[in-house]
């Protein structure tokens, strides 16, 4: 097995940097989209054998040093007791609001309720044996928790932050059960073949670093804590984190996602070098000529200066209309200029 992302992660010494991206599989991929063509996004994630199918694609057509598996952040929410739906983003019919609403909730049975999800890992653990890892991944409990609350997405959290400021024990009760749920899923996905675990606080970063060291950095700490990882490496990407990177550094993960908002060189320095990286090209370089994508991929390189513990992504997920062959030469060009 090609093992350097996982020594990346680790913080060891690799022949050349390794590379995956946030959503490597999915709508930018003709292949991807043939597969998603005959069936929903829930049906596509609830079966085993295209959730794989899927998850493999990028790994044979971009040469990626890992794979992620197919899911979404809001899978294990469902069976709490909310009704999930795609209209295309993610929609709660029925949001949190109150202590009643928090009460109702429960915490699923992993291997009854999200029996797809260990599968497909399962068999992705058999596909991938003689390839590259296998990453699983989970919501931090804030961003599941905005979700929750808010019902869909949102562009000012009022609802959430309503919450914090107004109902604390409200808010504190479902983050207590939203990080219970977290560990025994994130659990689960080891349990079933995660090598590595990714926790997404994609609005982790909405918050100010008062608020976000009140309000999320102890569930976040509580979550990453009780995972079972002594040979599972966690990397804990905070969108919008890079005013916070101390804050954030003290939840515990082992890899610190970076997004295209900080300076990677400025974030190594500070961290130190015990803390491994991954990140932050802008996703939309992707869009540009191959000259754009080399020159901005050697610039995140020069940024990183050599240091071990470093993984090359994306600062968020790649988006649905960028060409792939541009996503499968950045994947080249980090390679090949980082080849020692």
């Amino acid at each position: 097995m090609n093992t350097r992302f996982l020594d990346a992660c680790w913080g060891k010494q690799v022949d050349r940097t390794p590379v995956w991206l946030m959503r490597q599989a999915g709508r930018y991929l003709p292949e991807y989209m043939a597969v998603r063509s005959k069936c929903t996004f829930l049906e596509l994630c609830k079966t085993p054998e295209l959730a794989a199918q899927v998850t493999l694609q990028p790994v044979d057509i971009l040469g990626v040093d890992a794979a992620i598996l197919f899911s979404d952040i809001l899978t294990p929410v469902e069976p709490m007791g909310m009704k999930l739906d795609f209209v295309p983003g993610p929609v709660f019919e029925n949001p949190v609001r109150s202590m009643a609403d928090v009460e109702k909730l429960r915490i699923p049975c992993m291997e009854q309720d999200v029996p797809y999800v260990l599968e497909t890992l399962r068999i992705l653990r058999r596909e991938l044996a003689k390839k590259v890892p296998l990453i699983g991944f989970g919501g931090a409990p804030f961003t599941l928790a905005c979700y929750m609350v808010e019902g869909k997405g949102s562009k000012d959290f009022a609802q959430i932050k309503r919450m914090m400021y107004t109902a604390p024990d409200v808010y504190a009760a479902l983050m207590e059960k939203i990080t219970t749920m977290s560990v025994e899923y994130l659990n689960a996905q080891i349990a079933a073949g995660a090598q590595v675990i990714q926790i997404f606080d994609t609005w982790g970063g909405i918050l100010s670093p008062a608020d976000y060291r009140r309000y999320v950095l102890p569930y976040s700490t509580r979550l990453i804590s009780a995972l079972n990882r002594i040979q599972t490496p966690v990397i804990h990407f905070v969108k919008g984190s890079g005013t916070m990177l101390d804050t954030v550094r003290e939840a515990g993960g082992d890899v610190m996602g970076l997004d295209w908002h900080v300076s990677l060189a400025a974030a190594r320095n500070s961290l130190g070098p015990a803390m491994a990286v991954q990140g932050n090209l802008d996703p939309t370089v992707l869009f540009g000529t191959q000259a754009i994508i080399e020159r901005e991929v050697s610039r995140v390189l020069e940024e990183n200066a050599g240091r071990p513990g470093f993984i090359f992504n994306l600062g968020h997920g790649i988006l649905p209309t960028v060409p792939a062959e541009n996503a499968r030469f950045m994947v080249e060009c980090v390679h090949r200029l980082s080849q020692s």
